[in-house]
């Protein structure tokens, strides 16, 4: 049986990637490693840490000693966290957000990023800018935190966490050609956002399409 690892900062991402997992790898056994505290400290310090960095290497080598064929990184705050840790553990690293930025950089010129944490804008935005100049593609990046919208969702208010954030993505697909969401958290709020004249891309549904390709490798 295949067995993937996922490496969670928060309990918001492990609904919505183990519903795509079921859709995509159906046949796949699931380990989550949860630890909350890396994305408060992350979001304490205003950038990622050495020492969450370091926690997040701890993590990915304990998912290898369990003997997960694959490792899916679920949080874009730490992702760049990922890079380092590929030169010390052989188990392959999926990032969440990786496919989502490539497609994105695909689609058009001016890219919009909306989150509701300042800490995963700026290494989503760094990523889709690398991804773009893997593809020779000229682009230009409009940044949108929405704002209160995180810690409506740590209150337990979804509904004022999902208009402030659809009223941050309407206003911004106005002057772009496509809006990525830069949190798996977000990414339910998509079918609800169709009428918007620019196409909407969340992670969970790309991510977890990269993870299969990936396997499909190692296997």
């Amino acid at each position: 049986m295949t067995t993937i690892a996922v490496i969670h900062t928060g309990p918001v991402t492990v609904q919505p990637i183990k519903e795509q997992i079921s859709e995509q790898i159906p046949e796949a056994r699931v380990i989550n490693i949860i630890d909350d505290s890396l994305l408060n400290d992350v979001r304490a310090a205003g950038h990622l840490t050495p020492e969450v960095a370091s926690r997040i290497h701890s993590y990915m080598a304990n998912a290898q000693a369990m003997r997960a064929d694959i490792i899916l990184n679920a949080c874009s705050s730490v992702g760049e966290a990922v890079d380092s840790v590929r030169k010390f553990v052989s188990t392959p690293i999926v990032k969440i957000d990786e496919a989502m930025a490539e497609e994105a950089s695909s689609i058009g010129r001016r890219i919009g990023v909306v989150a509701t944490v300042p800490t995963t804008l700026e290494p989503t935005v760094r990523l889709i800018k690398r991804k773009a100049g893997e593809l020779g593609r000229d682009i230009e990046v409009a940044e949108r935190i929405a704002e209160g919208a995180f810690d409506a969702l740590l209150a337990g208010d979804a509904a004022k966490h999902d208009e402030i954030v659809k009223s941050t993505i309407s206003a911004l697909a106005a002057s772009v050609d496509v809006v990525v969401l830069a949190q798996v958290s977000m990414a339910r709020l998509v079918p609800q956002l169709k009428d918007l004249r620019v196409p909407v891309l969340s992670s969970p549904r790309s991510g977890v399409a990269s993870l299969k390709r990936a396997l499909s490798s190692v296997r």
